[in-house]
């Protein structure tokens, strides 16, 4: 294994030991909650007690010592848990605390470790305009750790999104029902198709990270603005209100139509910007599925 650099052994422990804490505070239980197991498990009978669905009564039990049993089962809880997540060139933007793809590493080791928190299986995607790697599910510290050096230090060859090549890759290496995080800004051509085909095998959830001047554009006078995924610079005059106005809108409607796709193909939807704190908001989102059970 080649050695990592002590700068990045440096930040790969920072994260390990802050989405740690964020799993143990503010996400314990409402991972395990909110995901439904692969079915219902026999584990033993036991003596019925008023309450007890009669329906789940032994009557071959009950006859044998001329008294009412019920059968009892457990949920299988290993869940097969695929992050896809977005190493393209707009994910590398960011005018606040941090870049869209600091934030974008931190949301996928929280994920990673409620999963093994779980005894659940960990994979990891990571596409631009292309599948730039892949890691299959596993379990286990070490395996997380992985995942968060891939996360955290992967260089991808390729600057543009697409979204659509993601979902299609994952549906020819994950077969089986699992839960699958997609985590992006969701700049990138019309996916509709294989998110609706995901989102019918998998339990599609969609994370879309943003950052504030996306969604309230600023005056900052004549501007150059240069298009991280295709190079292209422009001139833009920013004190123009509907140059502004033009941008937000924008950037509010491609957001709005990712959500009422999700809405329509029953899957979920996490919004979150990278001058907020994230971790609320997933918690937020484990509950509301929580209840829907």
């Amino acid at each position: 294994m080649a050695t990592i650099p002590p700068e990045l052994f440096k930040n790969i422990r920072r994260i390990e030991i802050y989405t740690t804490r964020t799993v143990n505070d503010i996400l314990a239980g409402a991972y395990h909650s909110a995901f439904k197991g692969r079915g219902m498990e026999f584990e033993d009978v036991r003596e019925y007690q008023p309450g007890d669905e009669v329906r789940s009564i032994d009557w071959n039990v009950t006859a044998r010592f001329n008294h009412p049993y019920v059968k009892s089962y457990r949920e299988e809880r290993e869940l097969t848990v695929m992050l896809l997540v977005d190493v393209s060139a707009s994910s590398r933007f960011g005018t606040r605390q941090r870049l869209k793809s600091e934030l974008i590493a931190e949301i996928g080791a929280v994920l990673a470790f409620s999963a093994i928190k779980n005894n659940d299986k960990i994979g990891l995607i990571l596409f631009s305009s292309t599948i730039e790697k892949y890691i299959p599910p596993n379990k286990g510290t070490r395996h997380v750790l992985r995942v968060i050096r891939e996360l955290l230090a992967f260089k991808p060859q390729y600057e543009g999104t697409d979204v659509s090549a993601a979902l299609h890759f994952l549906g020819k290496v994950q077969r089986k029902q699992g839960v699958c995080f997609v985590i992006s800004d969701f700049i990138s051509p019309n996916y509709s198709q294989e998110a609706t085909l995901c989102a019918k095998r998998h339990d599609l959830i969609t994370i879309a990270v943003t950052d504030p001047v996306e969604q309230s554009f600023p005056n900052m006078g004549m501007v150059s603005i240069r298009d991280l995924e295709t190079g292209k610079l422009s001139l833009v005059d920013t004190s123009d209100k509907e140059v502004r106005k033009i941008f937000t809108q924008r950037s509010f409607e491609r957001l709005q139509k990712h959500q009422q796709l999700m809405g329509k193909i029953g899957a979920g939807f996490i919004d979150i910007r990278t001058d907020k704190d994230y971790a609320y908001a997933i918690r937020s989102f484990f509950k509301l599925r929580e209840k829907r059970r």
